[in-house]
């Protein structure tokens, strides 16, 4: 657990997962992918449990006081590429609209950054959204480089 300016990041716990589903829905793009009329439907559930039972997943949220304003998931995957170096591959990062520019992201990002380190980890990787240009600037301000052209099928 990590803490700075009343900020706390810890695991988070089955009682987070509303405030995160709440999260990932209020945002322009996860409005049309997320599921927020139906609260904690079991894939929502289903997911959180998987992470929270593989070594490799950990579901990080920002708190302050008991309120949960921010999050991300951190996925360690082992590769042959790098001398069979690990990785690490931060996803879903949402910071709750009420504190947006008060550090938060970059705490949480720090705080994964620092959770890769320790699993000697040979980089930390990500993507985002090309229509999130304020999320690439925060990025990229926070050390990561647009190195590679990610692409993606849909399912």
């Amino acid at each position: 657990m990590a803490t700075g300016n009343d900020i706390t990041i810890r695991t988070a716990s089955i009682e987070d997962l509303s405030a995160v589903i709440g999260m990932l829905t209020n945002d322009p793009l996860g409005q049309h992918r997320e599921d927020a009329d139906s609260g904690l439907n079991s894939a929502y559930l289903s997911a959180f449990n998987a992470i929270d039972v593989d070594p490799n997943n950990q579901l990080l949220v920002a708190t302050s006081g008991t309120q949960v304003v921010g999050v991300l998931q951190l996925t360690f995957i082992p590769n042959l590429t790098y001398t069979g170096g690990l990785r690490a591959q931060i996803e879903g990062v949402r910071v709750h609209e009420s504190v947006r520019g008060q550090g938060v992201g970059k705490l949480i990002v720090a705080h994964a950054i620092e959770q890769a380190r320790g699993r000697n980890c040979v980089m930390v990787q990500l993507t985002t959204d090309k229509r999130r240009p304020d999320a690439l600037a925060f990025y990229e301000s926070s050390g990561f480089a647009p190195s590679h052209e990610g692409m993606k099928l849909l399912l």
